[in-house]
């Protein structure tokens, strides 16, 4: 009994202390941690030659980066052939460009636009590149990444073609403001639906950039087909170059 009271007589002066404990045991506390890792990822590529490259050539070549869609990803290169620019390159078309066509590893994931970014410049060091006329184009999820390299890295690109692409409407005020900028997309678009580019183009005219539509009225999520069979789309390319600042 005597134990118990003299407990109690020492409490008062506890509490204090007791409160203190509690009180910052329960506090959340902002530590500064950090974390580095090393990840190695392949791609895969293609590269086209013009029939005119020559390795000693002043002024260089036009490179264009071509981004396939979601169904030409993996590990086989030979998937890249089934559409878009490799397909036409594979049939005989020429091109007056050097033509770089990566190949996506993942078949669930997004483009790895930091890899893309780091292939592009090692390609562009390592050919005989002019860096003011590097040409960017995309289909389907490669149109989502076209999008993204273009608003992570807007300083690269000498033009741009997006075709039936998801946009990042948000982020379009970071695209440079001197980007030509031509879209593609179906108006029976299932996939990525056609409001992505209605979206985005609405967006980029209404703060005054250079952007051409086309609309193919009658046609699904395969706008790819009818946009790289565009003549006038290599000839516009042709066309651009960045300014030197």
């Amino acid at each position: 009994m005597s134990l118990i009271i003299q407990i109690f007589k020492q409490l008062p002066l506890q509490l204090p202390f007791l409160f203190l404990y509690l009180n910052c045991f329960g506090q959340g506390q902002f530590m500064k941690k950090e974390y580095t890792t090393n990840v190695n990822e392949k791609l895969n590529y293609y590269l086209y030659y013009p029939k005119n490259y020559d390795s000693s050539k002043p002024d260089g070549h036009a490179l264009l980066v071509f981004l396939h869609g979601g169904g030409e990803s993996g590990d086989n290169l030979d998937d890249l052939k089934k559409n878009g620019i490799p397909k036409l390159i594979s049939e005989g078309k020429d091109f007056p460009f050097i033509v770089l066509a990566p190949q996506n590893p993942h078949m669930r994931k997004w483009w790895n636009v930091h890899l893309v970014n780091r292939l592009i410049d090692e390609i562009a060091t390592s050919h005989k590149v002019d860096k003011q006329r590097v040409y960017l184009t995309g289909m389907s999820r490669g149109g989502g990444a076209a999008w993204s390299l273009a608003v992570q890295y807007p300083k690269k690109w000498a033009a741009l073609a997006v075709v039936c692409g998801m946009a990042p409407v948000p982020y379009a005020q970071w695209i440079d403001k001197e980007l030509p900028i031509w879209v593609f997309h179906g108006r029976k678009d299932k996939a990525i639906p056609i409001t992505e580019s209605d979206n985005m183009v609405g967006k980029l005219k209404a703060m005054g950039y250079d952007v051409r539509y086309t609309i193919y009225d009658d046609v699904g999520h395969d706008a790819w087909t009818r946009a790289y069979a565009t003549q006038d789309l290599y000839d516009w390319f042709a066309q651009k170059r960045r300014k030197e600042h």
